[in-house]
């Protein structure tokens, strides 16, 4: 059976600042964090410094409640440097770290079970618990100039992945072993959430902080370290705000920031530095993602560095429920690890529309492999049902520049199915690109006006 996917969009002149006026709206209804004067420091509660035999997340968690419960406030972390196990934020609440604080979370698998419920690879499921959680929770932030590190490396948490020159070695647990495979057959098989239970054992690695069914949230100023997987997860999320962190995290799925059905978000004068995407934008995989059916919509992306990632800012390929309204400017991306500047990534399991997409004023140093990457074929070999071909429509780049890269535009749509159209490049410049141009697979509808490839306009 051939699936058609029909345009309702026929490609015309963008007017970016139009289109850019819609962001100032949607900033302006992104809901700001406020909280009470009062102040309450970790110390207070028992907290001590330096001590990795004795985390003290207990004594965290309970000056966290205790502000919630007098009416909400700040919870301090002072300079110097506490371990501590898992910590579960509460409404009203700002965890401060001050500079020279340093959150050091123990990589000790114990302390992050029994699981919460929460999402994997845009699975539900019941997971170890996330070293930084909130669920239902209301007006939460975490900020300052301290630092939070998951203390991830080949020695814990990243041979989870199953890579040897991640530092697995025969004989270790691994998602590879068939707990990540598993898990996917359960969403395919309409699996309820309570029977899906991840052990220890399945090594399915937590995220450093996962937001769920929240909102009125801010993440700022604060540095975050060596995650055991992706770095900041809002899922099902309302009225978000990163700004200003710095994201350093070189290990298996180190994504940066990966809003996952969420609405209202805006990401700015943020650095990143990861081992996979420094910015996904999710909304479920598969038939959970369909299941729930809610799209991220609404995101802001600005003023931002990129280093080392699988891709600036991507969309995907977790996006079964759909994505609307991205906006992106004023950025600088620059290393030979990273590898597209903007991508789009997903497959016929996925199913859902990717649409109104506007990114402008961004300087490429190099990428590895193309400044768009649209792949309609990713995750090729994954076992599900492929009766549900992804649309992608309205990409719009403008003034782009980079210096180095394989490609300018890479697009591979899915063959025999017409799911890509109302693409364009504009007013752009790509130089020693080394391929010569682009590579564009069952994909028709691009127009590139004023494109210049190698010093040569693509018509």
């Amino acid at each position: 059976m051939v699936f058609l996917c029909i345009s309702l969009f026929a490609s015309e002149p963008i007017d970016f600042d139009k289109a850019f006026k819609e962001s100032v709206k949607i900033e302006q209804q992104i809901k700001r964090t406020s909280f009470p004067g009062k102040a309450y420091n970790i110390k207070d509660f028992g907290a001590t410094t330096d001590t990795p035999d004795q985390p003290c997340h207990e004594q965290i968690n309970l000056a966290i409640t205790t502000c919630n419960q007098e009416g909400g406030g700040t919870v301090v972390i002072p300079k110097g440097t506490f371990y501590t196990g898992p910590i579960t934020m509460k409404s009203n609440v700002n965890l401060h770290l001050e500079e020279g604080a340093t959150l050091k979370f123990s990589t000790d698998q114990k302390l992050y079970f029994p699981g919460v419920i929460t999402r994997w690879e845009g699975l539900d499921c019941y997971n170890a618990r996330p070293l930084i959680y909130a669920y239902g929770e209301s007006n939460i932030a975490i900020t300052g100039k301290g630092t939070i590190d998951g203390q991830g490396s080949n020695e814990t948490w990243w041979p989870m992945c199953g890579a040897a020159h991640y530092g697995w070695k025969e004989g270790m647990h691994s998602q590879k072993l068939g707990s990540r495979e598993r898990l996917m057959g359960y969403a395919e098989l309409k699996r309820p959430i309570y029977e899906r239970v991840m052990t220890p054992e399945d090594a399915l690695r937590p995220q450093l902080i996962n937001f769920y069914l929240c909102n009125t949230i801010l993440i700022e100023d604060v540095t975050l370290l060596n995650s055991p997987f992706w770095v900041i997860h809002p899922l099902l999320c309302e009225s978000l705000i990163v700004r200003g962190v710095k994201i350093y995290n070189r290990g298996p799925n180190g994504d940066g920031c990966d809003p996952e059905s969420c609405k209202n978000v805006l990401i700015e004068n943020c650095r990143f530095d990861t081992g996979d995407d420094c910015i996904a934008i999710k909304s479920g995989r598969n038939k959970d993602g369909r299941k729930w059916n809610r799209p991220s919509e609404n995101i802001i992306v600005r003023n931002c560095e990129m280093k080392n990632g699988h891709g600036g800012v991507v969309i995907g390929s977790e996006i079964s429920g759909g994505y609307r309204n991205l906006y992106v400017e004023n950025c600088v991306m620059d290393s030979p690890q990273l590898d597209r500047v903007i991508r789009i990534k997903t497959n016929d399991c996925r199913g859902g529309i990717v649409e109104n997409v506007f990114v402008r004023n961004i300087k490429v140093g190099q990428c590895h492999e193309a400044v768009l990457k649209i792949n309609l074929l990713y995750e090729s070999k994954e076992n599900c049902n492929r009766a549900f071909p992804p649309i992608v429509r309205n990409v719009h780049l403008k003034n782009i520049t980079c210096e180095n890269s394989q490609y300018g535009i890479y697009a591979v749509g899915l063959p025999n199915k017409d799911c890509v159209y109302n693409i364009s490049v504009e007013d752009s410049q790509f130089n020693n690109v080394k391929k010569g141009g682009n590579r564009i697979e069952n994909v028709t509808d691009i127009t590139m006006k004023n494109l210049q490839i190698n010093g040569k306009t693509v018509k």
